[in-house]
């Protein structure tokens, strides 16, 4: 699974990407999330707020609840304003 941090995301986790390998257990973005947070204290603190961030499988906007699997491109970013 490839992992992609971008923006404040991305400076607290220390790193822009990375490939990780989940336990079976982790097949949800919020178990992502939760296992991510543990990996680390940037990771804990990038995700401490978890209503700041948003994420995307495979390029698709993605809700706590979307299924995710070995094989999967998910990025995390800060929520996006238009003007």
């Amino acid at each position: 699974m490839r992992i992609l941090y971008f923006a404040w995301v991305r400076q607290k986790v220390g790193r822009a990407e990375e490939e990780v390998a989940p336990p079976p257990e982790v097949t949800t973005v919020a178990a992502l999330v939760d296992w991510l947070a543990a990996q680390s204290p940037g990771h804990a603190d990038a995700f401490a707020n978890r209503r700041t961030i948003r994420c995307a499988v495979n390029q698709e906007f993605a809700t706590p609840d979307q299924a995710v699997a070995a094989g999967d491109e998910i990025a995390f970013f800060p929520p996006v304003t238009g003007g």
